[in-house]
């Protein structure tokens, strides 16, 4: 999409009108003139004005015609890249006023300033071309004056710092002249910004440099060389965890395409998901998806894994026919079944549920404060708070461990689980929290990640209640089979536990007090049943009906 010939006007008026300011910084810092700093300080309307009209005629262009909304990424590009030339000249108006608080102005590292806001002169200066153009290669060179610029920032701060201890008769403009430096590698970090809202909108996506930078060298991981064209990407999911997931398409050097899931986020949390991977292939292979590259840059890292074919359990319920589901829970149970058997430890373990639910506690509450009240009273019966029941339920689990290990999925959600109905395949993905636990957290966290899909429509609603309740089946007939007896207890502990702490990520308040209420009722059946009773039977329907 070429940029609207009255927003690229506007743009071009703000570029120009943002040069000429930083050209008077520099002359003012050359010569001190009141003129100048006058002629900067007067202009404070004028790029206020070009910017509102920029933000005015992108949304307006989003409003008014339709076509557009598929380009809304460059349009809030424009938005950005407005907002940020404003704050550029901003910057420049606060340097003028920090030097009147000067009272010798020759201490002022004047040559050095008039460098760098040349530098910065002249990203502001490639900024029309690089949105124009799509230049991708010309938005990176502007990131890259940020780096320039907090480099030398940093010597200045040390020469600064160095003043402030050995001439204490000229503190004042010491002080003065390290503020003006910081505002000078403020510019820097707004040419940052302005060259991270290009790749997005080159891109489609949310980007800044470190996932451009991962993201390129992932694509030439996959193709095998260093492939000149655009990726083409699109959003696949964004985790709780501020990962994100795309579909990347390109083509290697044959013109052959070539296909990938992209995810990218904190360096911590990718390779944990690496790692769950690799673990996953030495233990079951072909259950997980193979990793095509990893990649870090600073605190950021990137995946590469391979493009499964097929449909999360979350797509087949939604979408399918219930014939299709079907198909989808016989091949899970039976995938679950061979895992189970294979990885199967005879060492006693527990998932301390309640203390799961203790640490996630806290971000319950501050999404939902109502559910945080104290013991109540009424008639002389005393009502416990849920932090209470929590305490009493810590207690009443410790005795209850399942009595063997196997290697389980970690976060068994409906949308982690995929099933290919050509292959009779099952995979799963997200496999970062993967370790030897208590089987029946996976089954947990299964039926109570599809009790809290928001659908109403009654049809769907029951076979989102024949799915929970066909793997709770499943998994009692398996834990009668290995002599589990504890399995409905832990199973109750493990529903309230996912009920519960699934509200943080509520925000329908019926569908979370609804949630939290079923917690509540676990717990409290729990605490008037012994731990190893091997007659308890949980109400899973009655549990899971609307």
């Amino acid at each position: 999409m070429r940029i609207p010939k009255s927003i690229h006007e506007n743009l071009r008026f703000l570029i120009s009108e943002v040069k000429s300011q930083l050209s008077n910084l520099r002359l003012y810092f050359d010569n001190h003139s009141v003129t100048v700093a006058k002629r900067i300080i007067d202009r404070s309307g004028y790029t206020h004005n070009l910017k509102s009209n920029i933000h005015n005629g992108c949304l307006k262009l989003m409003l008014d015609d339709k076509n557009l909304r598929n380009e809304a990424g460059l349009l809030r590009a424009l938005e950005t890249i407005a907002t940020d030339l404003d704050r550029i000249a901003e910057l420049c108006r606060e340097i003028i006023q920090q030097t009147g608080y000067l009272k010798k102005r020759k201490h002022l590292p004047s040559k050095r300033y008039i460098t760098l806001l040349k530098r910065i002169e002249k990203g502001v200066q490639m900024v029309d071309s690089a949105i124009n153009k799509s230049d991708t290669k010309l938005a990176l060179k502007i990131g890259h004056i940020e780096q320039e610029l907090d480099h030398a920032y940093t010597k200045l701060l040390k020469r600064h710092t160095s003043d402030l201890k050995q001439n204490r008769e000229r503190t004042e403009d010491t002080v003065s002249a390290l503020f003006i430096a910081h505002s000078i590698e403020q510019m820097g970090d707004v040419l940052l910004h302005i060259s991270e809202a290009i790749l997005s909108a080159n891109l489609g996506l949310p980007f800044n440099t470190d996932r451009y930078h991962t993201l390129q060298a992932s694509i030439e991981q996959l193709n095998g060389s260093e492939c000149d064209a655009e990726p083409a990407l699109e959003t696949v999911a964004q985790t709780r965890s501020g990962s994100g997931i795309s579909g990347l398409s390109t083509t290697d050097q044959q013109g052959n395409a070539c296909f990938a899931i992209y995810k990218d986020g904190q360096k911590r949390k990718l390779k944990e998901e690496r790692d769950g991977v690799e673990n996953w292939h030495e233990i079951f292979p072909g259950l997980a998806p193979k990793i095509l590259s990893y990649h870090k840059q600073g605190q950021s890292a990137a995946l590469l894994i391979e493009h499964l074919a097929g449909q999360t359990f979350e797509q087949i319920l939604l979408h399918e026919p219930p014939k299709l589901l079907n198909s989808a829970m016989q091949q899970l149970q039976k995938t679950l079944t061979s895992i189970w058997g294979e990885t199967h430890t005879d060492q006693p373990v527990s998932a301390h549920y309640m203390q799961q639910l203790q640490k996630r506690l806290g971000d319950v509450y501050t999404l939902h404060p109502e559910f945080n009240h104290s013991d109540s009273l009424i008639c002389d019966t005393t009502i416990p708070s849920f932090d209470t029941l929590l305490q009493q339920a810590s207690e009443y689990e410790k005795p209850l461990k399942a009595p063997f290990s196997v290697y389980i999925h970690g976060d068994f959600n409906v949308d982690n689980i995929i099933y290919d109905p050509l292959e009779k395949k099952i995979n799963f993905i997200d496999l970062h929290r993967s370790t030897y636990m208590d089987y029946v957290q996976d089954i947990s966290v299964f039926m109570v990640s599809n009790y809290r899909l928001r659908v109403e429509e009654p049809k769907l609603r029951q076979q989102i209640l024949d799915q929970s309740y066909s793997l709770y089946r499943f998994s009692a007939r398996y834990a009668k089979q290995r002599g589990d007896t504890t399995f409905e207890q832990r199973l109750a502990l493990g529903l309230a536990r996912s009920f519960a702490t699934s509200t943080r990520f509520v925000l329908d308040k019926t569908l979370a007090r609804s949630m939290w209420l079923r917690a509540r009722y676990l717990i409290e059946s729990m605490l008037v049943t012994h731990p190893k009773n091997p007659h308890f039977k949980l109400p899973v329907r009655e549990i899971f009906s609307v």
